[in-house]
């Protein structure tokens, strides 16, 4: 995310939070003093989002924010100190909770992503995102899906074509909407959703570069691979094959034994519980 940005979305977070003032700081924290803390990683997963972290701190008026560990990196063991942040202490408590809600919730998505990514080893699938997204939010929390092993589809509706269901009726017809998709931006691969066998066969025959298997059963999964094999055999390019709709943990391993080349997740965003963080304080000084 462009640093500007980044200010802008910590100064509305923090001003949610915060408004005119922390009465409560004010009231019982005297003017003066001075403390450090730490936090603290309760559960195990992928941390992400020490940017944001380090801009909440800052903008509330701490004066240095240190991370301890690594992005992107999955921990197993019991709890450990992850960042460190010093300052006045009316400044770090101002800054607490906004910092722990970036932090808990990009690193739950990071988390939840390497389970998934950790799921689909069962073949050679990756992992995608969606646009499924907090708003306002995407740019970071793709960044935690990157930072949990996945990989970022596109950013919007302006960087990559997917023709949809709805699309394709108004274009009248998956055949056509390729066609019109190619010529008015032909330095674009087509992706097209389709949802059966027949669309499926559409789609390759008109050269479609990726399709979006919609919610279908295994063996549809695999009529569709077998059939993209088929073409590729006979000499056509090879078109990508990704899995999306009713996609869990649990049916991930099976999803991906079928030959797939991605699956698309929209839990990763919308749905990833925030990683278990707290914030301790070391001391104060006046």
């Amino acid at each position: 995310m462009i640093r500007d940005e980044l200010t802008d979305l910590v100064a509305r977070a923090l001003a949610e939070d915060v408004g005119p003032g922390d009465v409560t700081a004010k009231a019982v924290v005297p003017a003066g003093v001075r403390a450090t803390a730490r936090i603290v990683q309760k559960a195990p997963g992928v941390i992400s989002g020490f940017g944001a972290a380090a801009a909440t701190f800052e903008q509330a008026g701490a004066e240095r924010f240190e991370s301890l560990v690594g992005e992107g990196e999955w921990y197993d063991g019991g709890a450990r100190d992850i960042a460190t942040v010093s300052g006045p202490a009316r400044s770090i408590l101002a800054g607490e909770r906004t910092a722990l809600n970036f932090l808990g919730h990009l690193s739950g998505v990071a988390t939840l992503t390497a389970q998934f990514v950790e799921a689909a080893r069962s073949g050679q699938a990756v992992i995608l995102d969606t646009r499924k997204t907090i708003p306002g939010l995407r740019v970071l929390e793709k960044a935690a899906v990157a930072a949990g092993g996945g990989r970022n589809h596109r950013m919007g509706l302006h960087d990559a074509i997917l023709i949809k269901e709805n699309h394709a009726a108004l274009a009248g017809g998956i055949a056509k909407a390729i066609r019109q998709a190619r010529e008015a931006q032909p330095t674009m691969p087509v992706e097209i959703e389709v949802r059966n066998a027949e669309e499926v066969q559409a789609a390759l025959a008109e050269g479609a570069d990726r399709l979006l298997l919609d919610n279908m059963t295994i063996s549809g999964l695999r009529s569709a691979v077998a059939a993209r094999d088929a073409m590729a055999r006979d000499g056509r390019a090879r078109a990508e094959l990704e899995a999306s709709g009713g996609v869990s943990l649990a049916t991930t391993p099976e999803i991906s034994s079928t030959g797939v080349d991605f699956i698309s997740v929209g839990a990763l965003t919308h749905s990833a519980p925030a990683l278990d963080l707290s914030m301790l304080l070391d001391g104060t000084s006046p």
